[in-house]
């Protein structure tokens, strides 16, 4: 019997990777066509493997998950995605939908919902988790509610490139080392955020970078 699911499961973490590798195939009519711990090279084994769902983590190392999305998306339409994260900020299911996600998934799911999310989506319709989904649709419907003059605004081209780079969980050492910087230029860079901002910590700028779609923005590298 054909399977209905050909699933590719991405996640960064070793354990939650190998339980929702065993959670998907109690199902008979799923199979995890394979499992990586990194966008990188799920998305390079899309060259020689047809998944009809993914389901990626979030926060990785290299590409965010939704950066992901919003690659895979471009090359491969016919692909359904679903987010499986911890985060429950309205800000971060507001950008991965927005990035072409068909799915939002709470890691905490019970095996049910998980299943239940999986073949929603396969049948092309949109999950969001119980938990995250009040007030979320409507924003998103909404656009964000975003006005037309933002904060980012205020930025230099290169504040833009490292706040990115910060949102995306990379260390002020990798950002110098990314842009031919001292690791003191990087930290007046993103002190300059902070201030500008009005925020004090990485949370609040990695927040507002998805809020601002920077995680799927790709910035001229030149430096």
């Amino acid at each position: 019997m054909q399977k209905t699911g050909r699933i590719l499961i991405v996640e960064n973490h070793a354990l939650l990777r190998a339980g929702m590798c065993s959670l998907v195939r109690m199902d008979p009519n799923f199979e995890v066509l394979a499992d990586y711990s990194n966008a990188h090279d799920a998305i390079a084994a899309l060259r020689t493997m047809s998944p009809n769902l993914i389901l990626m983590d979030i926060s990785m190392p290299g590409m965010s998950g939704i950066e992901a999305v919003i690659d895979i998306k471009k090359r491969y339409t016919g692909i359904r995605i679903i987010i499986v994260t911890v985060h429950t900020a309205a800000e971060y299911v507001h950008a991965s939908m927005c990035a072409g996600a068909d799915g939002y998934l709470l890691k905490d799911a019970t095996h049910d919902e998980l299943l239940t999310a999986i073949r929603s989506v396969l049948a092309g319709k949109t999950y969001l988790s119980p938990d995250v989904s009040s007030g979320v649709v409507q924003r998103y419907l909404s656009g964000g509610g975003r006005a037309a003059q933002t904060p980012l605004d205020e930025l230099t081209h290169r504040e833009r490139q490292v706040l990115k780079l910060i949102a995306e969980g990379h260390t002020n050492k990798y950002i110098a080392h990314y842009f031919t910087l001292s690791v003191k230029t990087v930290e007046k860079h993103r002190s300059n955020l902070m201030q500008k901002l009005n925020m004090h910590n990485a949370s609040a700028l990695t927040a507002f970078a998805i809020d601002q779609g920077l995680l799927g923005h790709r910035f001229d590298d030149s430096h």
